[in-house]
């Protein structure tokens, strides 16, 4: 059998470097001056000949990790595919980028987070093919967690997540969850009866309620600058709004995380058809956000400067010999 000539680390290295193009002829094309450099289609059997496994992306999270602090953020986001014609996994999904329904692949994660650091310590694809529901990727996920030793301040996620199961799950780890629920979400207030949260007075400060099928809860009713209202819970009846204000800030970390693993490590720029092939690039893109993570914290720069970096250097050395220049020579 044959040595691979190429391992996930050369992968992910390119990742990290690479400006724009994220194939695997690229790939090839940009490995140092070698004997027998790889070709292009020992990129590609890198990805087909990984077995996908969301766990190794934990295995490196770990050490960066505290284990009783800092808060768990669930969302999902779509991995643009608008002219894909023939790649698997690629289906419909509700793009918030877009603010329409897209074609791409959707991507579940789970992040730690104390407020400085992004630490993605979880991911599923949804397929539907394998009958796997986005909220069975949630649960997966949570139990996993539970499962490491985690013990988060909170658990925060977005409203799509926030069904009966969910919530009991994280109550019976022992958790603290937070998550926006819909107005038309019923409540019991006092005993008043169920109706709408959209019909309930609830104080911006909180307000404790009956949650038909899980119990007592704080919902905060807090009006939005268009004249709306957001319902924030949590299982946390002594929570403060202050805590819940620090709380649903913290969850806007996910968003940033997806906005970097896009722009810094081409995670949705995959080219290849097979969905084994798209989910180990996918797996690869997360490791190298994790080191870009690394790196940037313990150098206080920002992701996109930490890769600005990388294309500056390579502009320098091209500045300092220039070969694309006219055939006469310059009179000034």
């Amino acid at each position: 059998m044959s040595v691979p000539k190429v391992f996930p680390s050369d992968y992910i290295d390119f990742l990290i470097a690479s400006p724009k193009t994220y194939s695997g002829a690229e790939a090839a094309r940009v490995q140092p001056a070698a004997t027998d450099p790889p070709a292009h289609d020992a990129f590609t059997r890198l990805l087909t000949r990984l077995e996908p496994d969301p766990g190794t992306l934990w295995t490196e999270a770990e050490p960066q990790v505290r284990r009783t602090d800092g808060v768990l953020v669930v969302d999902d986001s779509t991995l643009d595919k608008p002219y894909a014609r023939a790649i698997e996994l690629v289906t419909r999904h509700w793009s918030g980028k877009h603010r329409a329904v897209v074609q791409g692949i959707n991507l579940v994660s789970l992040l730690w987070t104390d407020g400085d650091r992004h630490i993605p310590c979880d991911y599923r694809i949804y397929d539907t093919a394998d009958g796997r529901t986005k909220n069975d990727h949630f649960g997966d996920m949570i139990r996993a967690a539970y499962a490491r030793g985690l013990k988060p301040r909170c658990v925060v996620f977005d409203g799509w997540y926030g069904s009966l199961d969910n919530l009991t799950l994280i109550r019976n780890c022992g958790w603290t969850w937070l998550t926006r629920l819909k107005s038309n979400r019923l409540v019991n207030k006092d005993r008043q009866g169920t109706r709408a949260l959209k019909d309930t007075a609830l104080a911006a400060t909180g307000t404790q309620v009956w949650l038909p099928g899980f119990g007592l809860v704080t919902v905060f009713g807090i009006a939005t600058p268009d004249g709306g209202t957001v319902y924030w819970a949590t299982n946390d009846r002594s929570m403060t709004d202050l805590t819940r204000l620090q709380l649903a800030q913290f969850s806007w970390a996910i968003e940033h995380y997806h906005r970097g693993i896009k722009q810094c490590t081409g995670v949705e720029r995959c080219q290849c058809r097979k969905a084994r092939a798209q989910r180990n690039h996918i797996g690869l893109a997360l490791r190298a956000f994790l080191r870009f993570e690394a790196h940037c914290f313990a150098r206080g720069v920002r992701w996109v400067e930490a890769k600005t970096a990388i294309i500056r250097d390579a502009v320098r050395s091209y500045l300092a010999r220039p070969h694309i220049t006219f055939p006469i020579a310059r009179t000034a």
